[in-house]
């Protein structure tokens, strides 16, 4: 989770300004956190509030049933909506700002890459394939139902999830391709011509690449941020699965650390603290 944050802080200040560049202060005194960092921390807090309930990530071998997918979404739309009313500035959408106030929130067919960049407690949580599916359909569908906003939010989480369990990149890749998108282009192919694409698939393909062809977490934020476009969402879901692959250096973590307001770090901590309560299936 920490990487989509230390993503979307880092490409912030690019989102609108777009730099074609990996060379640049990694994370300037006018970056800042915005609707990307909010609502991954939303669907962490979601996943939480869910397990204090049913107790099955924490519970061995229980079998995941539907009651649990349910009030997974339902504890998802509560924090989505609580922590986005406290935060209305941060650059939410038109229609997921509506969303957030609404007294009957209701999917609205979205296929945006919001889907995506929120995704990753998901991939962090889940420990094999149906739980990456059915938590991300849980987590994903209450606003994103159409099938691109639902495919781009499970490609994303299960990358993440295929990189921390120690697939290769070309593991990744062969199944990312396979299933979900094309990945048959380069950065420097697509960097001159790239531009803003809001939609899950025309950001979720590129930031895997970005991903893909880094050689560090730092060089997978570089690369997402260089080909311009919804830079701090694309930078966001990059960072996810470099987290996972890669993990986070300590210094970036302590200076990303600090763009958070108290709130916020809260969440993140007990996040941290929850990730160590979560049993391995056995086999």
């Amino acid at each position: 989770m920490l990487g989509a944050i230390i993503g979307d802080i880092a490409g912030s200040r690019f989102e609108f300004n777009n730099h074609k560049s990996k060379a640049f202060e990694l994370l300037a005194p006018d970056c800042r956190v915005t609707d990307d960092s909010l609502m991954t921390l939303a669907v962490a807090k979601g996943i939480m509030e869910t397990e204090k309930v049913k107790g099955y990530l924490a519970g061995g071998d229980k079998e995941l049933d539907a009651d649990y997918c349910s009030l997974l979404a339902q504890m998802t739309v509560k924090n989505m909506q609580e922590l986005g009313r406290k935060y209305p500035d941060c650059g939410f959408g038109g229609m997921f700002s509506k969303w957030i106030i609404s007294p009957d929130p209701q999917p609205y067919n979205s296929f945006g890459n919001g889907a995506a960049m929120r995704i990753s407690p998901v991939g962090f949580v889940a420990r094999d394939d149906e739980e990456v599916f059915r938590f991300s359909e849980a987590v994903t569908g209450v606003t994103h139902n159409h099938p691109e906003g639902l495919k781009g939010a499970e490609a994303t989480a299960l990358a993440i999830f295929m990189a921390r369990s120690g697939c290769s990149k070309e593991k990744i890749k062969e199944k990312i391709a396979g299933s979900y998108y094309s990945l048959n282009f380069t950065l420097e192919e697509i960097r001159d011509t790239y531009h803003f694409d809001e939609t899950c698939q025309g950001s979720v393909p590129q930031a895997i690449v970005a991903f893909l062809e880094a050689d560090s977490f730092e060089d997978t934020i570089r690369n997402a941020i260089s080909i311009g476009g919804d830079s701090d969402t694309i930078a966001a879901i990059a960072g996810a699965i470099a987290e996972a692959y890669y993990g986070v250096p300590q210094e970036l973590k302590e200076k990303a650390l600090k763009f958070l307001d108290k709130e916020l770090y809260s969440i993140y901590q007990d996040w941290i603290e929850f990730m160590g309560q979560i049993k391995v299936k056995s086999k």
